[in-house]
């Protein structure tokens, strides 16, 4: 739910100190929020970097660790000071916040499932030369990309991709996640800039998950969906989401064709290795990825140990992910295609009660 702040004091706080029940104000500086959660995502020197604020009513919002952020002090139950501010309140005492995050909280996130397997790979890109024996039928139908023909089956964007975001946001004008990163997005996409590819892979999971607006998850995910792959993992990761997404979306939907033509620009960059050995490395890891998935089973279950709804429903999101993901390249030698749908099916269904 979200309020208008005029009636509310406000107080500074670090970012790294937002709790649960903090009444936060959002960028646009005319909304504000309740935090339901919160995530600290570490750099790769162990130091908190990112703190990210899940919100009441959906959506995350993500904020540099040491970034000052306003919360709510008087009328809302709890009073948030920033440090050093304390002595100046008015009844003289010092409200603690505490520096660390609640203890049933994960404090580390994890990478993509594309993520781990381009990661794992050598040194060079980690893409595959199909076919070979360890990979799947349809993985090999695709090895040499969609012609002209078939990338046509794929609907041209209805204005400039900003205006998409903000024609698909427009019709979701309570829903706290899409508005948050549409927001971020109306500033300018930049398709060169790994952060805004990964707000579009968001929006576009966010309105199919959450919202049930397969429509406007594909117009979103389509704007990602005809970028080439650069030799960027990192850029690609959202990239490959957006697909495998969309693929599962035309799969429901009965576009069959369309869908094989995601699935087709999923797996374009595995035969752009043109060394033989490294092509057979490559293969290997990627076939072993989708063999032996990770499927946070063990994060999940600690989350329900822990009562942790919310952070039981982000790891069960990151794996639909790689569930869909699995789906794209046509299941792997470990688990089929019927599976699979089961498998989506019930995690659907879990995030979306």
């Amino acid at each position: 739910m979200t309020h208008r702040p005029a009636a509310q004091h406000y107080n500074e706080l670090q970012a790294g100190s937002l709790q649960t029940g903090h009444l936060l104000l959002l960028p646009d500086g005319e909304r504000s929020a309740e935090v339901q959660s919160v995530l600290v995502e570490d750099d790769d020197f162990g130091t908190p970097a990112v703190v990210l604020a899940t919100l009441t009513g959906g959506g995350i919002l993500r904020i540099a660790a040491g970034s000052t952020v306003l919360v709510a002090g008087a009328g809302t139950g709890m009073e948030a000071t920033a440090p050093g501010d304390a002595a100046a309140n008015a009844g003289g005492e010092e409200t603690a916040v505490s520096e660390e995050p609640d203890a049933d909280t994960p404090l580390q996130l994890v990478e993509s499932p594309a993520a781990r397997a381009e990661a794992a790979a050598p040194a060079a890109p980690a893409v595959v030369v199909p076919p070979l024996p360890a990979t799947t039928p349809a993985a090999a139908a695709a090895a040499a990309g969609p012609s002209e023909e078939e990338l046509a089956l794929i609907p041209e964007p209805a204005g400039t991709p900003e205006s998409v975001v903000e024609a698909v946001a427009s019709a979701h004008p309570d829903a706290m996640g899409v508005m948050l990163l549409s927001d971020r997005l109306a500033k300018g996409i930049n398709t060169k800039s790994g952060s805004c590819l990964k707000d579009l892979n968001d929006l576009a999971h966010e309105l199919f998950v959450a919202l049930k607006d397969a429509d406007g998850a594909l117009a979103v995910a389509d704007l990602l969906n005809v970028l080439p792959f650069d030799g960027n993992p990192g850029r690609w990761t959202s990239v490959e989401a957006a697909l495998a997404l969309s693929s599962y979306i035309c799969r429901q939907t009965g576009q069959e064709e369309r869908a094989e033509v995601y699935e087709k620009l999923l797996r374009a960059p595995d035969a752009m290795e043109t060394d033989p050995f490294k092509a057979r490395m490559n293969a290997k890891v990627r076939q072993r990825s989708l063999n032996e998935p990770n499927l946070y089973d063990k994060e999940i279950f600690r989350a329900i140990d822990n009562s942790n709804p919310d952070a039981e429903r982000e790891w069960r999101l990151l794996r639909l992910e790689a569930l869909m993901f699995l789906r794209a390249h046509g299941g792997s030698e470990t688990i089929g295609l019927k599976e699979l749908e089961r498998r989506i099916g019930n995690e659907l269904e879990s995030v979306r009660a």
